[in-house]
């Protein structure tokens, strides 16, 4: 199936942000990463309102990751007009995750994994549709862009993904401390057949990966930290056929990549204005999820 190119109507003057060389291998692979997708300054504006944003550490929560770590992080449904939405909005995202879904993308959600030097715990192996699936999402046509906002290494827990895992199809999950982990009986016997991979990121890279994709990360064992914002989006045509903490179909209005800078400098320009995060009352839902 041919990626769909994004509606002029909607988005004038946007580009794919995809080669089709780069859509086959995320068919193919369950990923694809896109090196410099945001340049060193737009990078630093994320960075410094992440660490500087006293409202997404209040709206932070820990999950415990079964081995005596604890993994942080901030989550919210929809993305705003500050700098985060900015991300989430901008056409390298959404125009990308249009040509993967092969469909009208729409934001599910975004967070914050905030692994801290020698604190941030680990994530076990899991599918993302392993959890999205008790949300009435029925089929697994959603990506994820993970942002790389400091440098992800093997040292400080970057993400491991296997390789072509996707097409195994979802995956019992179970809990594992605070987490629900996957199977890990399958996984063992996936591991004897398929590529298991660390994606060390440099900030500013971006992977774009399948819901069904298996994926963990160690825990920060390093002196540096590991954050990362990633933004999730669903296909119109996956609008989930019941209510839950994440949003139905909600069209997404995209902008110009150059909004990016736009937001950071009235964020950070004399005005100081509060474009950082969300109004915590309208995504208050997200603050406590019972599998995220």
């Amino acid at each position: 199936m041919s990626s769909a190119p994004l509606n002029s109507q909607e988005s004038p003057g946007f580009q794919e942000t995809l080669s089709t060389g780069e859509v086959e291998q995320y068919d193919a692979r369950g990923f694809v990463l896109k090196r410099s997708l945001f340049d060193r300054e737009e990078i630093d504006l994320l960075r410094k309102a992440a660490k500087e944003d006293k409202a997404l550490d209040d709206h932070a929560f820990g999950r415990d990751d079964g081995e005596g770590g604890s993994v942080r992080l901030s989550l919210w449904n929809h993305p705003g007009q500050g700098i985060y939405g900015a991300f989430a909005r901008c056409n390298r995202l959404v125009s990308g995750a249009r040509q993967l879904l092969r469909d009208e993308p729409y934001h599910y959600h975004s967070k914050m994994i905030m692994k801290d030097a020698r604190v941030g715990g680990a994530w076990t192996w899991h599918q993302d549709y392993g959890y999205w699936y008790s949300n009435g999402v029925l089929t697994p046509n959603l990506v994820s862009a993970y942002i790389a906002v400091d440098p992800a290494t093997k040292e400080n827990g970057c993400l491991q993904v296997i390789e072509g895992s996707q097409h195994c199809g979802r995956i019992h999950h179970q809990l594992s401390g605070e987490q629900a982990g996957a199977d890990m009986e399958r996984v063992s016997a996936i591991l004897e057949r398929m590529k298991h991979l660390y994606v060390e990121m440099e900030p500013g890279d971006v992977l774009f990966f399948h819901s069904n994709l298996l994926h963990r990360s160690d825990r920060n064992q390093s002196e540096h930290p590991r954050w990362a914002m990633i933004c999730c989006y669903n296909a119109k045509s996956n609008d989930p056929y019941k209510e839950s903490h994440h949003p139905r179909y909600t069209p997404l209005e995209p902008v110009a990549d150059e909004v990016i800078k736009e937001v950071g400098a009235r964020r950070f320009g004399q005005d100081d204005a509060d474009v950082a995060f969300l109004d915590p009352n309208h995504d208050a839902s997200a603050r406590s999820l019972e599998r995220e």
